[in-house]
Formats: structure tokens, sequence, C-alpha cells
């Protein structure tokens, strides 16, 4: 079993920045990848960002390249998701994900967050 917990997302500008954190806990040695997704309401869950545990492996969708960066501290178990230029369309709830696959398809990801709301402005 793997808790996730992610943080960071609030209310912004469009232009303005945001810090998404996800917080993993319990057997966590059972997943090699991270994930962050996003979702609005009556659409698909989006692939974002993904990144091995390792460090070896880092995607960003083509929707956030050169705008959104994700890291990762293996030691403390913790992955972010840093959020710049950010655009009212970017709005949506933000959900960490784990797994085995390094892949772009919500599905094959076994461990969830319950997400953070993350709301650009115009």
């Amino acid at each position: 079993q793997v808790q996730l917990v992610e943080s960071g997302g609030g209310l912004v500008q469009a232009g303005g920045s945001l810090r998404l954190s996800c917080e993993a806990s319990g057997r966590v040695f059972d997943t090699s990848v991270m994930g962050w997704f996003r979702q609005v309401p009556g659409k698909e869950r989006e692939f974002v960002a993904r990144i091995s545990w390792s460090g070896i492996s880092t995607y960003n969708a083509d929707a956030v390249k050169g705008r959104f960066t994700i890291s990762k501290d293996s030691a403390k178990n913790t992955v972010w998701l840093q959020l710049n230029s950010l655009k009212p369309e970017d709005t949506a709830v933000y959900y960490c994900a784990a797994g085995t696959r390094s892949t772009e398809l919500p599905g094959a990801y076994d461990y969830w967050g319950q997400g953070t709301q993350v709301t650009v402005s115009s």
C-alpha cells in the first residue's frame, strides 16, 4: 500500500507560478515511476509529467513543456511539480500518481492522491 498526498494548489493569476508537492508513504519501494495528471470536470484525466525515482527518466506533456518542471527527492519520497507561466487553461485538479510503468495512461498507475485544485485567473 502506498499513500500519496498532494499539496500546494491554490489561486494564481495568469503568468504566475505555483509549486505542487506530492509526499509518498508506505511501500514506496514497490513503485518506480511517479506521475502528475490533471482533470477538469467532464473531461478525461490528462497526463502532465512523469519521473522515475531513479531520476533517469523524465517526460513532460507537450501542453506544458517549457512551463512545468517535475522533480523529486527519493530520500524524502517527495515529488514536486513547478508550474510557471500559468494559463487559465491550466485550471484543473492536479493528481499525483505512482506505479511501475513509464506511461502516459492514467489506468496504468497503481496509486493516486486525492488531488489539489489549481485555479488560474485571467
